[in-house]
């Protein structure tokens, strides 16, 4: 007969699998309470959060939500990143909590239904999050728009600049 309590923590690990669009592994080996909380406060304004369970509850609960099996991953001290939106914001705000602690390592992850390894999902933290995208493609859209205004502008600036031109010569003759 299963543990209790290890029914309940299977049931909020499938509860914050069905709440996300993926997670990330990291090993939070060495973190102090002070760093953890830091941690966790950077990944909330991103709209993730970490949490700690037991290795061998996670494998159960992926195996049962049909999700990639990274349980080769899940040895050590874990924690699960949980990321609602875009993983991208998540891994970037852990990769930056773990370069000035020095203490977080990606493991594993998965995003998009997808196992990811730990350099793949250290990969994410190196990609453009969506707004920086967003702003890349307006601006693509945008200088080609801005190149036909300057060609059309150009015979009314020279027009302009000619009468200019005329308008000082008969200020110098009189």
């Amino acid at each position: 007969m299963p543990n209790k309590n290890n029914v309940a923590m299977l049931e909020k690990v499938k509860e914050s699998i069905e709440a996300s669009k993926g997670f990330f592994v990291v090993d939070y080996r060495g973190l102090t309470v002070k760093e953890s909380q830091e941690v966790r406060r950077a990944l909330r304004e991103v709209d993730s959060q970490m949490k700690v369970y037991k290795n061998n509850i996670v494998r159960i609960a992926l195996r049962e939500e049909g999700l990639p099996d990274i349980g080769e991953d899940l040895t050590g001290t874990c924690a699960y990143v949980f990321f609602a939106n875009d993983p991208v914001d998540a891994a970037k705000a852990l990769k930056k909590k773990g370069d000035e602690l020095k203490k977080l390592d990606f493991v594993a992850g998965v995003a998009d239904g997808k196992g990811l390894s730990a350099d793949e999902a250290k990969a994410y933290a190196d990609l453009a999050s969506r707004e920086e995208l967003m702003a890349q493609l307006v601006y693509v859209m945008a200088s080609p728009l801005r190149g036909i205004a300057s060609v059309c502008a150009g015979p009314a600036r020279g027009l302009v600049t000619a009468l200019d031109a005329i308008a000082e010569q008969k200020k110098e003759a009189a």
